[in-house]
């Protein structure tokens, strides 16, 4: 009898301890339901179902977790932004306390420091935000060696391989001395395989799409994969959202509307102003400057927070100028520029560069022609695009700087109209304009957009010998606005 108990109470022990583990993180379908919830936008809905879930089940903790992120994200708010901080702290250290032999503890350790990380961006704290995506890394990569086929550690392990593998040239001996290792093709292999999780998958297909509109060369088969994930998921605003953008990055501003005007509304969905801003990115860019203003206009209406308003009030002040308004309604719609918000994000940063030029040198009636021209093929209406340009040639502009846009937009242009043999006499004009002394090699962004557009365009035909080239000529231009992005985009394709 005593023989015969050990192996009993040795079973038995080993059945209790799976039990807790499974109850320390136990997906209940309430958490499943308001999980689904909130990627869909439903904020409101999500906290509800979380209220009724035992406090300490490490899912609840993530999902809460994603809640206040989306929150933070949505609205910008500073106020809430203080009340909330202290609670990543709270959730890491209760996330520690559950059993370690669960593959969910780090990883949702992970993915509620990158929650963080991802907020303390949108509120201009960079350096914390650094720490918080290297811990992540850390227990994702501790939680890969431990459990290996655990599909949930590959969505967000993947998206960090691929932010490492693109750092910039100068930054990747930080990144070896930190331990981060990675490269863009493992991580585009992991995105892959977190899309066979049954929780993750949504999300790991939208960061793939995502990295390939960001990172790589997001093409017409991409397009469509977005459109039938968007289709498919017609109730979830988020996913609108970033269709949304995606198509606008990627020169697609009637997709963008599209996704935008079909978007899913009423009570149950989290407000998001932003979305008026975009919708004003959209028109401006079609030269439909009342409609923009009326939507730049409502988002300011609506928004609270800091972010974004320094971008708002220079688009406003376009939609002015580019209709010819007098100076003294468009000049000080620019002056507010320099006094609004702060320059956190790329879009602040830009408008805060363009508004001290303009109000210390003016701009020339040439620079008002580009500048339509840009917008228009920026959201893929390039007949509109073209109709600027056509009537000018490149001797109407002044400047080499002038010279080189006017030559890297009509290419663009072509390329954008599936023409890229009329496109490179442009781009390549553009090159040779940018790649001298006087055109200030390393501060034109001209140069290393068109080197990285003919390697595309070279890529197509199959020309890899100039493929390759062309690729590596846009990473040797050291000090433009756009490197990071250009360099991302050429090292991915060599």
């Amino acid at each position: 009898m005593k023989n015969l108990c050990k192996p009993v109470l040795s079973v038995l022990s080993v059945f209790l301890f799976f039990t807790a583990s499974a109850q320390d993180f136990a997906w209940t379908p309430g958490l499943q339901r308001a999980y689904t919830d909130l990627q869909k936008g439903k904020l409101a809905n999500a906290r509800q179902m979380l209220a009724r879930e035992p406090a300490q089940n490490g899912v609840r903790v993530f999902v809460e977790d994603y809640a206040d992120m989306l929150l933070l994200v949505t609205t910008d708010d500073d106020r809430a932004f203080a009340s909330l901080s202290d609670r990543e702290d709270e959730r890491l250290d209760a996330l520690k306390s559950l059993t370690d032999d669960s593959p969910w503890q780090r990883v949702l350790q992970a993915e509620v420091r990158l929650h963080w990380a991802f907020v303390k961006l949108k509120f201009g704290r960079e350096m914390s935000a650094s720490w918080d995506v290297i811990r992540a890394y850390r227990l994702l990569a501790e939680n890969q060696k431990r459990f290996p086929a655990f599909l949930p550690t590959y969505k967000s392990l993947g998206t960090l391989h691929i932010m490492i593998g693109s750092v910039p040239e100068n930054y990747v001996w930080v990144a070896n001395l930190l331990g981060l290792r990675g490269n863009i093709r493992q991580g585009q292999q992991e995105l892959q395989r977190a899309q066979a999780d049954p929780i993750f998958s949504l999300e790991a297909r939208l960061v793939d799409l995502m990295v390939r509109a960001y990172v790589l060369n997001f093409t017409d088969a991409d397009g469509q994969s977005l459109r039938q994930l968007v289709t498919a998921n017609s109730d979830n605003l988020l996913l609108h959202f970033f269709g949304a953008t995606i198509e606008q990055k990627n020169g697609h501003g009637e997709q963008a509307l599209a996704y935008l005007n079909t978007r899913p509304t009423g009570a149950a969905y989290q407000p998001m102003p932003i979305i008026e801003n975009i919708l004003g990115d959209v028109y401006l860019q079609k030269g439909q400057y009342n409609t923009a203003t009326a939507h730049f206009r409502q988002f300011l209406a609506s928004y609270r927070g800091r972010n974004f308003l320094k971008d708002t009030h220079y688009k406003l002040f376009l939609c002015h100028w580019l209709a010819n308004r007098p100076e003294s309604e468009a000049r000080p719609l620019l002056e507010m520029v320099l006094r609004v918000g702060r320059t956190a994000v790329e879009s602040d940063k830009a408008a805060q560069k363009f508004a001290e030029a303009y109000l210390k040198r003016g701009a020339s009636a040439n620079q008002k022609v580009l500048m339509r021209a840009r917008l228009a093929s920026d959201g893929g209406f390039t007949d509109s695009a073209l109709a600027y340009l056509r009537p000018y040639p490149e001797t109407r502009f002044a400047t080499l700087a002038e010279r080189a846009e006017f030559n890297y937009r009509m290419g663009r242009i072509y390329q954008r109209q599936n023409a890229p043999d009329a496109a490179i006499p442009y781009l390549s004009r553009a090159l040779a304009l940018a790649d001298t002394p006087d055109g200030r090699r390393d501060q034109l962004s001209f140069g290393a957009s068109a080197a990285l557009q003919l390697g595309y365009i070279y890529q197509q035909k199959n020309d890899r010998i100039r493929a390759r080239s062309f690729f590596q000529k846009a990473l040797s231009f050291k000090h433009h606005e756009y490197k990071n992005s250009v360099d991302n985009k050429a090292k991915a394709q060599l």
